[in-house]
Formats: C-alpha cells, sequence, structure tokens
C-alpha cells in the first residue's frame, strides 16, 4: 500500500508560500530603506516574475528529459537559500541584481517540479490535491501577518531573518520529500509539440494567462485602490487575508466539489466569477460589505480555478511531459499573465482611473471564460495512464 507523505507535502507548500506572504509585502521597504529609487526596488522586484516565464520551462525539461526530479528539488532549496543569504552582505544594484537572478531563477523551478511529484503520490486520488495545497495559504497567512507584527519592533532587516528563515525551511522538506515508488511507469513520452497541438490545451494554456493577467491589478494596487478610499491599514490586512481564507476554504471543498462537478463546469464558475468580481473591485469600493463580498470571491478566481486547472494540466500532459506541462502552466500564467496584468494596469492607472482598470481586469476574464466555453472539455484526450483515447473527465 502506498504511503501518502501527507504531511510532508504539505510543509513543502506552507513553507513555499509562507515565503511569499514575508518577501512580497515588505521586501520593497528593506530597499526603500537602503535608499533606493523607486525605479531600483521595481527592478529587482520584477526578477522573481521575469525568471517565472522561462525558470519553470528550463528545469522542467532537464526533469523531463534526464530525470533526478528531487535532486532539482533540492538543488532549487540550497541554491535559492543561498542566493538570499547573499542580501545580508550586498547593497549596491548590480550585485543585488545577479542575487536576485539566482534566487528567482532556482526558486520558481521547484514548484511546478513539486505540483507533479505531488500528483504522483496522490495517483488515483487527485481530489485530495486540494487539502495539501490549502496548507500553502496557510503558510502565506501566517508569514504575511507574522512579519508584519514582527517589523512593528524591529528595523526592516528583520525581513531578511525571516525570509531566510523561510528559505531554510523549504530546504529541509525537500530534502525530506520522498521520490514515488513506481510500480507502474508510462510508456508515454510525447512531444510538447504534439500535445500543444490539441486545440483544448491551447485554450486552457491561454485561459490561464488571462486568468492572471487579470488579476495584475489587484496584485500591484488594490492596497492602494482601499487605502485611497479611507480604508485603515487593519481593514486593508483584513480583507488580504479574508481572500485567501476563502481560499483555503474553497481549497478544503475541492475534492467534493470535484466529485459533483466536472472540471471544466468549475473553471467555467470561476473565470464568470472573476469577471463579476473585478467589476465590484472598480466600481463598488465604497461599500465594505462589497469589498468583503469580493473578497470572499477569490475563493473561486484562485482556489477553484487553480485546482481545477493544474488537474487539467497533469491529466493532459501524460508520462514524461508532465514537469513541462507544469512548468508551461506556470511561466505562461503566473510568469506571462501576471507580467502582463502588472504592467498594463500600471500605464492605465493613472489617466484611466481604478474602475476601468479593474473592467479592463474583467474583459480578461471575460475572454477566459470564452476560451474555457468554445474549447475546453470538447474533444477526447490520451488517459494518463495509457494511449487509449477515453471519453474527456474535464467535461
Amino acid at each position: 500500500m502506498h504511503a501518502l507523505p501527507y504531511w510532508r507535502l504539505s510543509g513543502y507548500y506552507f513553507f513555499y508560500f509562507a515565503f511569499i506572504g514575508a518577501f512580497s509585502p515588505y521586501f520593497g521597504l528593506y530597499l526603500q530603506s537602503l535608499n533606493f529609487s523607486a525605479w531600483d526596488i521595481g527592478l529587482l522586484m520584477s526578477q522573481m516574475q521575469l525568471m517565472r516565464l522561462f525558470g519553470p520551462n528550463i528545469w522542467g525539461w532537464v526533469a523531463d528529459r534526464y530525470g533526478h526530479r528531487m535532486g532539482i528539488i533540492r538543488l532549487a532549496g540550497a541554491v535559492g537559500l543561498a542566493g538570499f543569504v547573499a542580501f545580508f552582505w550586498l547593497d549596491r544594484l548590480p550585485a543585488m541584481l545577479a542575487a536576485m537572478a539566482i534566487l528567482a531563477f532556482f526558486w520558481s523551478g521547484a514548484l511546478p517540479l513539486v505540483e507533479t511529484l505531488t500528483f504522483d503520490h496522490l495517483r488515483e486520488e487527485r481530489s485530495r490535491y486540494s487539502r495539501i495545497r490549502l496548507w500553502g495559504s496557510v503558510g502565506f497567512i501566517v508569514a504575511v501577518m507574522g512579519t508584519g507584527a514582527v517589523l512593528d519592533w524591529v528595523p526592516p532587516v528583520g525581513v531578511l531573518w525571516a525570509c531566510a528563515g523561510i528559505l531554510l525551511g523549504i530546504l529541509v522538506l525537500a530534502l525530506t520529500l520522498p521520490e514515488v515508488s513506481v510500480t507502474h511507469v508510462s510508456r508515454e513520452n510525447p512531444s510538447i509539440g504534439s500535445i500543444l497541438a490539441q486545440p483544448q490545451v491551447r485554450a486552457l494554456m491561454l485561459a490561464c494567462f488571462m486568468m492572471s493577467a487579470a488579476h495584475g491589478a489587484f496584485y500591484v494596487f488594490f492596497s492602494i485602490h482601499l487605502a485611497n478610499h479611507a480604508y485603515s491599514k487593519t481593514a486593508v490586512g483584513s480583507l488580504w487575508s479574508l481572500g485567501v481564507l476563502a481560499e483555503i476554504g474553497v481549497f478544503m471543498l475541492m475534492a467534493r466539489l470535484s466529485r459533483r462537478f466536472s472540471l471544466r463546469s468549475i473553471l467555467l464558475f470561476s473565470f464568470a466569477a472573476a469577471v463579476l468580481r473585478f467589476l465590484l473591485m472598480g466600481w463598488g469600493v465604497g461599500s465594505l460589505g462589497v469589498m468583503v463580498f469580493v473578497q470572499l470571491l477569490h475563493g473561486l478566481t484562485f482556489g477553484a480555478y487553480h485546482a481545477s486547472a493544474i488537474a487539467a494540466v497533469n491529466l493532459w500532459f501524460p508520462g514524461r511531459a508532465q514537469g513541462r506541462g507544469q512548468a508551461l502552466y506556470s511561466s505562461l500564467s503566473f510568469g506571462a499573465g501576471g507580467l502582463l496584468g502588472a504592467l498594463i494596469s500600471g500605464r492605465t492607472w493613472e489617466p484611466w482611473g481604478a474602475g476601468w482598470t479593474f473592467c479592463l481586469g474583467a474583459a480578461f476574464a471575460l475572454v477566459g471564460f470564452l476560451l474555457i466555453w468554445g474549447w475546453v472539455g470538447r474533444a477526447a484526450v490520451p488517459r494518463a495512464e495509457g494511449g487509449v483515447k477515453t471519453p474527456d473527465p474535464v467535461q
């Protein structure tokens, strides 16, 4: 009987997303304390998005071509930690750019491989994925609240200690994660080109790109949007936490939802919720009740969407193509889509205003909905276990 390493996998997700919770909101404050300009801070922080464009694809290709998946995950943990520790001694832009690029290149490549490892451990129990992934959301909340509380009492350099400790946790968990003992090795080794030739696969990837682009203004300007309408910092933080709590709640329900509804139906509902969410975000900010509802919708626009999209990618990229499939999903959505959404919202925020900028996010989500509606789940796909064509479980 295969024993699922539930707590070790959950622990990895906890620390991985805890790093985001400590790094993203607070590392810019540390850079500001070093008297870096806004342009320099933006250049440094953008390395995380830029490296997600190609880092996951390179590591996914290496893992699919040469194997040694766990070796790559552990190497990523070790080099990522080493790259970040260098910040304790660096204070000049060129050297910090190099350290940030190294950190981002290795750190971004590990998660898609851990996603494939998780699904390999789950085997026929894929609906349990969300119960593992929810610990990443817990880690994010713990880190964003804990690091913020610490920084109220210590100088901005405290964020370095918090992030380094979390990266050490990632490395420790990476060293304890077991590889799957394979009882049946898939003979499938399809080319990425042949998989992407399927219209539904291309449509899903483009829809995922659109969903991340739709969230661009949210991740960059939501706090500013609230602050501009007299929301206190406590209220802003509480609304952010509420969104992640909603995400956790959906993750806990995903096993039950996936037994009742198809992946296609869940994806369609998630994209429809995103259209509504960003329209309300732009024009309903004057009402606290509307903003609470907006953040509760995060459970659908990220939680249900991500769990369903990643399950579809795992299904449609069988055999040795799984690593590159998850890497493509990560780089095209969170990398390219997120970067485009952030850049466009930055250009439109002042001339268009908040309402129309968030409307643009709703438009991105609507395009994603139409892609899922028109192409995803309308054809048969290869089973992950073999080459037999079967009715698509995404339908």
